[in-house]
């Protein structure tokens, strides 16, 4: 039985078990609380070693450093993009309105900072202390910048960088093996919140659905197919036609990385992008791109600030799509990633992570539009690369 079959019935068994038997869910609700601790477990080490591997993987010559930067850029200019299309569309629909959670301690109340003082802090004094005490964004500077040097070292730094590699493949191993025990966890979890609150915090999730889709629907084709036509001079018809392959895929199976082969194919077989260009992007494109996890990230959390009744200042949304963009680039390209992911999106602002329960129920419809959003954005960005270093056929 697939994973994502597993939660869905762990969702509706625990909803049962909660509304039937409600005096009996707090009993089961540590085991969900544990789930919880083992998800912020990865958080650090997962995005630390995806990142650092992700940069490391420009180590070629002044041609490749000119082509990752100005990928990067197209990349993280896509995903802020993305994750601003999330907040207008959560917005508009109100998805948490009239879903009334009760409340929990956020870390909302502490007093704002200056832009400059914003800015400064993304340094980190101390890269050990910034991981032991969760800081997010000073952690994801400190691997880029490491990353940086690690290339610039040359052959010195190969074994770190082996070292790393390894060390991230083993957190994606970890991640698969807690998410292994997501159904078990979403189960104690939503059975104590459905023994508490009832049904009526179930039925707002089809707006959450509608959110996610509908952003991932007007981010792929207006802003992904219009840069295609304004700065690529591109069709963008002809391209979704090119990548359907790739799109079908990613689909159907939520996984950016499992897509890549096929997305390889497809811009080089049907779009004319060069072979050089679609297999320096791509990759990269598969480990920091993540267009559709950015729009579902922020569907989320205004879907959980409104649930549990929590009011967003503009600073709050500034972080929400300063961090989106930056956790996007440790986000790895496998199912369920974007789950983990939201846990530190909602830790930058202090939302409640109680919250992730009622999502991971739906985590998988969510997942297989993200995916496909990501792979379109890993492709638009591959041609409008290629068209500018004169790569396309």
């Amino acid at each position: 039985m697939k994973l994502w079959t597993k939660i869905l019935i762990g969702l509706f068994a625990g909803a049962l078990f909660g509304l039937w038997l409600p005096s009996l869910a707090p009993y089961t609700k540590p085991i969900g609380d544990g789930f919880i601790q083992l998800i912020n477990m990865l958080i650090v080490p997962l995005i630390f070693s995806s990142l650092l591997v992700g940069v490391t993987s420009i180590d070629d010559t002044k041609k490749m450093g000119r082509i990752g930067l100005k990928t990067l850029l197209l990349y993280l200019g896509s995903t802020a993009f993305a994750i601003t299309i999330g907040l207008l569309v959560s917005a508009s629909l109100q998805p948490g309105v009239g879903v009334d959670l009760g409340t929990a301690s956020t870390g909302l109340n502490s007093p704002a900072q200056s832009w400059a003082d914003t800015l400064v802090s993304l340094i980190p004094r101390n890269p050990v202390a910034a991981m032991a005490n969760g800081h997010i964004l000073q952690i994801i500077i400190f691997a880029i910048l490491l990353g940086i040097a690690l290339n610039l070292t040359g052959s010195k730094a190969k074994p770190v960088i082996a070292f790393f590699d390894g060390l991230a493949e083993g957190m994606y191993k970890l991640t698969g093996m807690v998410m292994a025990l997501a159904p078990y966890g979403v189960f104690c979890l939503i059975g104590y919140v459905a023994s508490q609150y009832g049904l009526a915090v179930l039925l707002p999730l089809g707006k959450v659905v509608l959110g996610v889709y509908l952003g991932c629907v007007i981010h792929a084709v207006v802003i992904l197919g219009g840069a295609l036509f304004v700065f690529g001079r591109f069709n963008p018809i002809r391209f979704f036609k090119g990548i359907v392959d790739a799109i079908a895929v990613a689909y159907s199976t939520a996984s950016s990385s499992g897509t890549l082969p096929v997305s390889i194919r497809c811009v080089r077989k049907n779009l004319g992008v060069s072979d050089s260009i679609s297999s320096f992007v791509l990759p990269m494109g598969a480990t920091i791109n993540m267009d559709g996890t950015a729009i579902y990230q922020g569907v989320c959390a205004i879907f959980i600030a409104q649930a549990y009744g929590i009011e967003l200042t503009l600073g709050h949304y500034a972080t929400l799509v300063l961090t989106s963009t930056f956790a996007s680039i440790g986000s790895a390209g496998v199912p369920g990633a974007g789950l983990i992911m939201l846990t530190l999106v909602l830790n930058s602002v202090g939302l409640p992570l109680e919250g992730i329960a009622i999502i991971a129920g739906i985590d998988r419809i969510l997942d297989m539009a993200r995916t496909t959003v990501n792979v379109v954005g890993d492709c638009a960005v591959t041609v409008l690369v290629a068209q500018g270093e004169n790569e396309l056929n």
